[in-house]
């Protein structure tokens, strides 16, 4: 896919470089795109700057010491390199970051009026009702009053993106939103993000380990290396690719099940890294 040929982009990332400490690349010429309304889904190893993407893009790399170097971020048609994060935030970019990082001192409901800050200065929002948020997610109404470090991690990472949801975003980054979860609840929070998207129109980006149910709900998809992009294109397609199927997927090319780590799999990526 051509990033510069989408259409009607809420998102554009162009020949992205992020340092750490002045000395540490992560990101290497990354570029990516989101088109308005659309689930990306940013796939990849350990440390291959999937994280590091998100950050970079919701202006948080310099709590972690890092930053931009080269290239140009673009977020609803406008760059945003002289953009806190915060003023991020109230133009519609709202970042689930992994761990969920929940008000664990402050009840459900509080956590969510916490969020209102972000329509500070929105004429036609509406910063008390969380009826959407209840209504996706009944078990926040009923544990409301309730302090959230007492929620189960499934109903953190619920919590973490009703906050998400308070803010009105036209875009949400999320990152990692199955860490830690068992399958059932990841099957649930993902069918509420497809719902959020199909429903609202939200525009995300969504990074994940679990490259099957990530593929099964965005639209297109990226797969990153050693701070780069290797391969993109569709969902299915990037189901079906032999590669992805086999070192994301664990299925090998006549459908049994793989060990990553029994694959000898620096031919292809040499091939992808070329």
């Amino acid at each position: 896919m051509d990033a510069r040929a989408a259409p009607d982009l809420v998102l554009e990332v162009n020949n992205l470089e992020v340092v750490y400490n002045k000395v540490v690349q992560v990101l290497r010429g990354l570029s990516l795109a989101v088109p308005r309304g659309q689930i990306v889904a940013l796939l990849g190893s350990n440390g291959a700057g999937k994280s590091t993407t998100l950050k970079a893009v919701s202006g948080l790399l310099a709590l972690e010491d890092g930053e931009v170097e080269a290239g140009r971020i673009m977020f609803d048609g406008a760059p945003t390199a002289q953009l806190a994060p915060q003023q991020l935030v109230r133009r519609g970019l709202s970042h689930v970051m992994e761990g969920r990082r929940v008000f664990e001192d402050l009840t459900i409901e509080e956590n969510l009026v916490a969020a209102t800050y972000a329509l500070t200065g929105r004429g036609s929002a509406t910063p008390r009702n969380f009826d959407d948020v209840y209504a996706y997610f009944p078990r926040l109404h009923e544990r409301r009053k309730g302090l959230a470090g007492y929620l189960s991690g499934g109903e953190q990472q619920m919590l973490a993106i009703g906050r998400a949801l308070v803010a009105q975003p036209k875009l949400i980054l999320l990152d990692e939103p199955s860490l830690g979860l068992s399958p059932k609840l990841v099957e649930d929070i993902f069918t509420i993000i497809a719902r959020i998207n199909a429903e609202r129109g939200t525009s995300m980006l969504l990074v994940e380990q679990n490259a099957s149910v990530a593929l099964a709900i965005a639209h297109t998809g990226y797969i990153m290396e050693s701070g780069k992009v290797v391969i993109d294109g569709s969902a299915e397609r990037l189901a079906a690719d032999p590669d992805v199927r086999e070192f994301y997927l664990g299925v090998g090319g006549s459908g049994e099940s793989r060990s990553f780590r029994a694959l000898k799999h620096y031919k292809r990526r040499k091939r992808w890294l070329s």
